[in-house]
């Protein structure tokens, strides 16, 4: 099981406009900072897809975390 707060800096950097969702642009921009430039828009959008449990094409910190769970 994953620590909250661990999850919520992990979260946190992804959401680059901290508005609480992470777009899949957001999540490609981040996995690219993070070292891995071969995350596409549509890998992006397949992961986001994932674990977006309400299908608003975004991820929230509660999805994120129960992904973490999975």
């Amino acid at each position: 099981m994953a620590d909250i707060e661990q999850a919520r800096a992990a979260f946190d950097r992804f959401d680059a406009d901290k508005d609480g969702q992470v777009t899949p642009e957001e999540f490609k921009r981040a996995m690219a900072e993070m070292g891995d430039p071969f995350v596409t828009g549509p890998v992006a959008e397949a992961v986001i897809k994932a674990k977006d449990s309400d299908s608003d094409g975004l991820m929230s910190f509660d999805e994120f975390w129960q992904a973490l769970q999975d």
